[in-house]
């Protein structure tokens, strides 16, 4: 009926990631438990492209995906690209070397960082602060 509360949409977070097990885990705790509308992107040239396409309220990236560091180069696409920048992102590794490394990169640009493996308390601690950082993002005023 006209003037009634439509119910609000819920988060989208897109995951990036190769592994099966873990996109099942992700999938199953963020859609079935917590009611996220989750995405799944497995291939990371394909990567960049598909969170500008869904425009997410999250993304979680993996830095390894088939073999090789891609995560770093959708990192930098991601942040460098005006559309996709506000959105909040989660690194979930365990190169857990290559995340110190990047440590001072990756507090610059906000993005949080998970490594495998991880309590799925913190996980879901991590996927609302995110969700909590871009909506303030989204309403700053004159932003």
């Amino acid at each position: 009926m006209p003037g009634e509360p439509r119910p609000a949409r819920p988060h989208c977070i897109v995951v990036i990631n190769d592994d099966t097990d873990f996109l099942t885990l992700m999938s199953d705790l963020l859609t079935d438990v917590e009611g996220y509308d989750v995405k799944i992107c497995r291939e990371g040239n394909h990567a960049y492209q598909f969170v500008k396409d869904q425009q997410p309220d999250l993304v979680i990236l993996d830095i390894r995906i088939e073999g090789q560091d891609v995560g770093w180069a959708i990192l930098e696409c991601l942040t460098l690209d005006p559309a996709t920048h506000p959105i909040p992102l989660i690194v979930c590794s365990a190169a857990i070397r290559e995340l110190q490394a990047h440590h001072e990169l990756l507090d610059q640009y906000g993005i949080d960082v998970l490594t495998k493996p991880f309590d799925l308390d913190t996980l879901l601690e991590k996927v609302a602060e995110g969700l909590d950082r871009g909506t303030r993002q989204y309403h700053l005023p004159g932003g």
